[in-house]
């Protein structure tokens, strides 16, 4: 029975985008996941030099990914990506590699983009992204996951008060602009891929 979209509904319910498209081809997951954890390596190198975390484009992609992807799509993305890394490929923000700085005092906002992917894709993959306020609010709390893995693990090497002033406070505002654009993209995405 067809309805008219309420004030509230995006699209009618649907698998997220990537995950439908790739369904159960292994070829198609393997190009998924490569693609995707290039798009991570990619977008950080987008960075603006900050100490110690730079401020880069990742957490967009990292948030994309789950929203268009699903939970084990974006999760095996985001991990393949750490395991490139940690092996010693230079995907790491301005080129940095290896399971030493994985380790490092950026490591918990790296570990923060595998729970933030896994997260975002559980709700997408639950239909959240149906509903405008619950995508929005799905994209938001991946940031704060993030964060909620970064700034402790930050504070290990700096202490509170400057985990929480170089960690979090100069990337709240980055953090808003880049779930608003996160918002829009998966929307464009859904609304191309209903009419494709």
């Amino acid at each position: 029975m067809n309805k008219s979209l309420s004030a509230t509904t995006l699209l009618p319910i649907a698998a997220p985008p990537v995950e439908a498209l790739v369904q159960d081809s292994a070829s198609r997951w393997l190009i998924a996941v490569a693609l995707g954890s290039a798009s991570l390596a990619v977008s950080a190198q987008l960075s603006i030099p900050m100490v110690p975390v730079p401020m880069t484009m990742q957490t967009y992609v990292v948030i994309m990914l789950g929203a268009l992807c699903g939970w084990r799509l974006a999760a095996l993305t985001v991990l393949a990506y750490l395991l490139e890394g940690a092996a010693g490929l230079p995907v790491f923000s301005d080129g940095h590699a290896g399971f030493g700085w994985l380790m490092g005092r950026t490591g918990g906002y790296l570990f923060g983009y595998l729970a933030a992917a896994a997260f975002i894709g559980f709700l997408a993959d639950s239909g959240w992204n149906n509903v405008w306020w619950k995508l929005a609010l799905s994209l938001a709390i991946g940031h704060g996951i993030v964060f909620a893995f970064g700034v402790p693990w930050l504070a290990v090497f700096l202490g509170w008060d400057k985990a929480i002033v170089f960690g979090l406070t100069p990337f709240l505002i980055g953090t808003v602009l880049k779930t608003a654009l996160a918002f829009f993209s998966v929307y464009g995405v859904r609304t191309f891929a209903k009419a494709a």
